[in-house]
Parts: structure tokens; C-alpha cells; sequence
């Protein structure tokens, strides 16, 4: 065998074997950037690259390592220049009025949902709570506001779990400027993220699947009455690419019945499932014309001991949502 033949051999192996680093990379690129899609190219060029420089690798680090510089630096780049991905309630706008006209936004590069990959969790069960709050949509949405290099630095340090000294010698900074980016990220995500979102429940408890039971029975059977009920006195309801969001259950309510299509019982279906570590469920929404119910809204929902205390409903029009859910498009 030829040398050449050798060398695209051990590459090939390489590559075949760290495909078992692909999700918690994908989950570390959407971290970075708030886009499933993003994350997904970036994660094929990490792999690209990493197959290319492969001969370089000295070993002085696990391929798990190598790998991860490599995809940050791919994300370092691509976020250059580039706005941050918001949700509606990140605006700077105040709360709207649920009877007032709703646009849509499509210009805006909004945040995106991540499927949960259930099967690819480690057992650890602290591994898999540190996995699920640094995907959760209230954490996603907060790294936004930080520089690329802010988020780099905080994700590296505190999910990770990587050295100061590691991560400078990552992004290319001192061990001093990695500590400065550290202290300023944490200090503008206490100002962003709310301290009440420590504790949503985990998807598979008992809390989580008895609200998410009410709140789908409560819209499939149009009982407005009791879908009041189910949200926090200062729940928030949001729906991008509509740049108006909601707060208290009367107005949420109000909203569903001025501007939901669904004009009564069976109108609406649901299928459960989980994104970003939390209960979700796909909305279908009856078509008149056709008899089926249509892939309409993701509601992805945080479940607090009050009730439901914040609700995205991504739109299924924004390309192929339901697809990278496994979802169907029609019930």
C-alpha cells in the first residue's frame, strides 16, 4: 500500500470515529450561533477541516478536544459580522396588546429550537442536567447579547469545564483576556437571564407531563377557561417570526382566541415531544379546505411548580422545522 493510500486510510478511520463527538458538537455550535441549521453546516466544516489538518494533529490533546477547538474557531468565524438571533421578547419592545394587528418578520434571523436527542444523553445524570440547562431557550437567547468571543470563552469555561489556559490557547488569547471575557459575560448574563428559570422542570418529571397533558387538552378541546388556569401570573407567549410577545395569561388567552385560525374543538392537534432539554409539543392545525390537519406551531414551554411559565411557538413555515423534529408534515 502506498503511502498515500496510508495516510487517506488513517484519516478516513479518524473521521469514521469521531462521529460519536457529532451531537455534542452540533449542541456546542448551536450554542454558539442560536440556529439549528448554522449549527449544522458548522459542525460539516469542523469535520472538513478537522480531515484536512489531521496530519498536524500532535496528539498533545484528545481528538474530543482537538475537535472542539477546531468547531469554535469555525463558529468564531462565521459569526463574524453577523446579527444576533433574537426571540420577540428580546427586542427592547414592550409587551403587546393581544387584540391589536400581529406582523410577521421574516427578515429578522430569529432563534431557533434544537430536537432533544434522548438516546445520545451519557448516563451521568449530572451530565445530563448540565446538558439540558445549557440548551434551553432562556439561556440561548441570553448568550446572544454576548460578543462571539464573550460566548466562546463562557461556553468553553463553564460547560465545558475547560481551563483558563485551555481556553486561551484556543481562541488565540491570554490567559488574562480569557478571564476579563469570562467576567464580563457572567456579568451581562445576570443582568439578561432571569434567576427564576433555574428551576423549570425536566421534561420526563411528573410536573412537566402533567402540565403539558392540561395545556394540550386545554387547546385541543378550545377551553379557553382552562387554559387560563395553566399559565404564571407573569407568563410570557411569543411566536417568531411575529414580533409581538405577551404577558399574563388573560392576554395570551386573548391572543389564542383572536388570532388562533382554530375556531373550536378538534381544530387543533397535538404531538408531544422535547426541544432544548424542555416539554414541547407540535401544533396541527385543522385545514378547511383539505380536511387534514397541517404542521402549524412548535410550542416549547418552561414548566415551573406555578405552571407554565413561558411559551415559544416556533412556526412550522419556517423551512423545514417539523422535518428536523422527525415530525410529520400533515396528521
Amino acid at each position: 500500500m502506498s503511502v498515500l493510500a496510508e495516510t487517506f486510510d488513517s484519516k478516513d478511520a479518524f473521521l469514521a470515529d469521531a462521529q460519536r463527538y457529532r451531537r455534542e458538537l452540533l449542541a456546542h455550535c448551536y450554542r454558539m450561533t442560536g440556529s439549528l441549521h448554522d449549527a449544522e453546516d458548522l459542525v460539516q466544516e469542523t469535520y472538513l477541516r478537522a480531515w484536512k489538518s489531521y496530519d498536524g494533529f500532535e496528539g498533545r490533546s484528545s481528538i474530543r478536544t482537538w475537535l472542539y477547538r477546531i468547531a469554535t474557531n469555525t463558529c468564531l468565524t462565521a459569526l463574524d459580522g453577523r446579527q444576533r438571533r433574537p426571540l420577540p421578547s428580546g427586542l427592547g419592545a414592550p409587551n403587546s396588546d393581544p387584540t391589536a394587528d400581529i406582523a410577521q418578520h421574516p427578515e429578522v434571523t430569529w432563534l431557533q429550537p434544537l430536537p432533544d436527542a434522548p438516546d445520545e444523553h451519557p448516563s451521568d445524570p449530572s451530565v445530563i442536567v448540565a446538558s439540558r440547562d445549557s440548551v434551553r431557550l432562556a439561556f440561548i437567547a441570553a448568550l446572544q447579547h454576548l460578543s462571539a468571543r464573550q460566548r466562546a470563552v463562557l461556553l468553553l469555561r463553564e460547560v465545558l469545564q475547560w481551563k483558563a489556559a485551555e481556553v486561551g490557547e484556543a481562541i488565540g488569547a491570554s490567559t488574562a483576556a480569557v478571564n476579563s471575557l469570562l467576567q464580563r459575560a457572567r456579568a451581562q448574563l445576570d443582568e439578561i437571564q432571569p434567576s427564576q428559570d433555574d428551576d423549570i422542570a425536566a421534561p420526563e418529571s411528573p410536573e412537566a407531563q402533567e402540565m403539558l397533558a392540561k395545556y394540550v387538552h386545554a387547546f385541543e378541546t378550545y377551553d379557553m377557561d382552562q387554559l387560563v388556569k395553566l399559565f404564571t401570573e407573569d407568563a410570557i407567549f411569543e411566536m417568531p417570526p411575529f414580533d409581538g410577545w405577551y404577558r399574563g395569561p388573560a392576554d395570551i388567552v386573548t391572543l389564542s382566541t383572536v388570532h388562533c385560525p382554530a375556531q373550536g374543538a378538534g381544530d387543533m392537534r397535538f404531538v408531544n415531544t422535547t426541544a432544548n432539554g424542555q416539554p414541547a409539543a407540535a401544533l396541527y392545525m385543522l385545514n378547511p379546505e383539505t380536511g387534514a390537519h397541517e404542521a402549524f406551531q412548535l410550542h416549547v414551554l418552561s414548566v415551573q411548580a406555578g405552571g407554565v411559565s413561558h411559551v415559544v411557538a416556533f412556526h412550522a413555515q419556517d423551512g423545514d422545522l417539523f422535518e428536523k423534529f422527525g415530525l410529520a408534515p400533515t396528521l
